[in-house]
C-alpha cells in the first residue's frame, strides 16, 4: 500500500483525537446561570383565601412584596401584580431565556413607593413553564432586571401552585 494512501485516514484519525481531548467547556445551560436568592426573601404560597391560590415573592410577614401570581384552581389564568420603580404599560417577564410581555395598568403603590401594575397571563406561556422548572423569574422595570430566585425549600411550592393552577 502506497504511503499517500494512508494519509487521509490518518488525518481523520488525528482529527477525532484532537475532538477528544478537547477541555470541557462550561455549561451555558439556563439553569446554569440562574440567579442566587435573595437574603431575606423568597417564595411564599399562599393559600388562606381560597377558592384563590397566590405565590408571592417577598420577605415574609411583611407587606415587602416584589411580585405576586394570583389563579383559581384549574383555570390556567394567572393574575399578576408587580411594584415597579417607574410608572408601566407592560409587565415583561424573563426565565432562563424565555421573555413575555404582558399589557399591564398601573397605578401609584399605596403601601410603598413606587407603582403597582397589574398583568394577565396564561400559566402554559413559557416564561411560566420554565419559572416552574427552574424556580426563578425576572421582572423588567425600565432598563432594570430585578431576578426573584426561590430558595431550594420553596422550589415544592412553586410547583404546587402551578400544580394547583392547573
Amino acid at each position: 500500500m502506497s504511503r499517500l494512501k494512508l494519509i487521509p485516514p490518518l488525518l481523520s484519525v488525528a482529527a477525532l483525537a484532537a475532538c477528544a481531548t478537547q477541555p470541557p467547556t462550561a455549561d451555558l445551560s439556563p439553569a446554569a446561570s440562574a440567579p442566587a436568592p435573595t437574603p431575606g426573601y423568597d417564595w411564599i404560597r399562599n393559600t388562606d383565601e381560597p377558592p384563590q391560590q397566590a405565590l408571592v415573592y417577598g420577605m415574609a410577614h411583611s407587606d415587602e412584596v416584589k411580585l405576586q401570581l394570583f389563579c383559581r384552581p384549574g383555570s390556567d389564568t394567572l393574575d399578576l401584580a408587580a411594584i415597579l420603580d417607574k410608572p408601566a404599560r407592560q409587565l415583561r417577564l424573563e426565565s432562563g431565556g424565555d421573555t413575555e410581555t404582558y399589557r399591564a395598568t398601573f397605578e401609584e403603590a399605596a403601601i410603598s413607593d413606587g407603582y403597582y401594575a397589574q398583568a394577565r397571563a396564561s400559566t402554559k406561556d413559557p416564561v411560566f413553564q420554565r419559572f416552574r422548572r427552574l424556580g426563578w423569574i425576572a421582572v423588567w422595570d425600565g432598563d432594570e432586571r430585578h431576578a426573584y430566585a426561590a430558595r431550594p425549600a420553596a422550589l415544592a411550592e412553586i410547583e404546587r401552585f402551578f400544580a394547583a393552577c392547573g
